[in-house]
């Protein structure tokens, strides 16, 4: 149930040993997410060397989706390579409900934004979830907050 996001800087710092140490935490079950896709290196070349689970498209591509053509391409390419790598995507920084709706139209997998909802502390996070969003959340988390 663990996820870790990692950085495309990251990533390239030393890809022979970042290879090998995403290569033990995969061997334990560990998921891999690759943050803020495309403000980095951008080289799709590595998308398949480091055995990734998830792509997180950056917010600055969600901000611009809805009024520019040129960027809502680039999200639609983005999502559709993802996809073709069997990757789960994710789209930081959703804020409209017209970039959601572009958003699940084009196969995101997941939305994360303020149009869900504002950071919080961990106290109002556990009454929002236990409010009516449990489902959202993983069992074991559910248990830790009991």
């Amino acid at each position: 149930m663990l996820e870790l996001e990692l950085t495309e800087t990251l990533l390239m710092d030393d890809t022979a040993r970042t290879k090998a140490a995403l290569s033990e935490l995969k061997a334990l079950g560990v998921k891999i997410a690759l943050d803020d896709f495309g403000t980095g290196y951008s080289s799709l070349s590595y998308l398949n060397g480091f055995q990734l689970d998830t792509l997180k498209i950056d917010r600055t591509f969600i901000a611009d989706l809805t009024t520019s053509e040129a960027t809502a391409s680039i999200v639609r390419s983005t999502i559709g390579l993802a996809k073709g790598l069997r990757l789960r995507v994710v789209a930081e920084g959703v804020e409209t409900r017209e970039q959601a709706t572009f958003l699940r139209q084009h196969g995101c997998d997941v939305l994360q934004g303020f149009l869900f909802a504002k950071p919080m502390s961990p106290e109002a996070f556990a009454s929002f979830a236990a409010a009516s969003h449990t489902y959202l959340l993983p069992k074991a988390l559910l248990a830790v907050q009991a």
